[in-house]
């Protein structure tokens, strides 16, 4: 019975574990993009380029504070 025990220990250590990892590395990945988002001001320039369109700053900087508004409300509703 005892090495069955330990085998059942083993197995809900391993699951929690693994649980575990999975939300802290969630949480973690969440903070690091909000610190630095995958998208910035010169990648946007660039896309807006290859769309054909003249990119100016007045554009730029609404297209990133719209970004940073979408995701500050897809914050608060996980909350």
């Amino acid at each position: 019975m005892n090495t069955g025990l330990a085998i059942l220990l083993i197995i809900l250590a391993l699951v929690g574990g693994l649980v575990g990892g999975f939300f802290i590395a969630r949480k973690y990945m969440m903070d690091y993009f909000e610190k630095n988002p995958p998208i910035d001001e010169n990648m946007l320039r660039m896309m807006m380029i290859q769309m054909g369109q003249k990119p100016s700053e007045r554009k730029i900087n609404q297209m990133m504070s719209q970004m940073k508004s979408q995701q500050k409300n897809a914050k608060k509703k996980k909350k």
